[in-house]
């Protein structure tokens, strides 16, 4: 799997960071009721759940005259995964450091 770097992109903005949040919680929302929780105009929000979109973490159905959105498992998912990843690597890596310095440590003590 490559880096999710869109993702963490579009995750970096507070506002976009929010829109997730909220849709994590509440599940889908029109774009109105997602732009209802923040201070920022209606066009900004848009804006914003466009770069979610783009990143591929939303999904939009449009339904009538609304807009709905949700956030998309899948592409949670690989995120999700992509850190696991990184953190079984790293930990295996702190393990070894560990082990390498206990060994020198218990090594000076004989």
């Amino acid at each position: 799997m490559t880096a999710p770097t869109t993702a963490f992109a579009a995750l970096a903005d507070p506002t976009r960071s929010g829109i997730v949040d909220l849709l994590a919680q509440r599940g889908e929302l029109a774009a109105g009721d997602i732009s209802a929780g923040f201070a920022s105009s209606a066009s900004a929000i848009s804006q914003h759940l466009k770069v979610l979109r783009e990143a591929g973490l939303v999904t939009v159905e449009k339904r009538a005259q609304q807009r709905v959105y949700r956030l998309d498992a899948g592409a949670i998912g690989r995120v999700e995964s992509w850190l696991s990843d990184r953190a079984r690597l790293w930990n295996a890596r702190l393990d070894n450091i560990d082990a390498y310095l206990e060994k020198a440590r218990t090594g000076e003590k004989k």
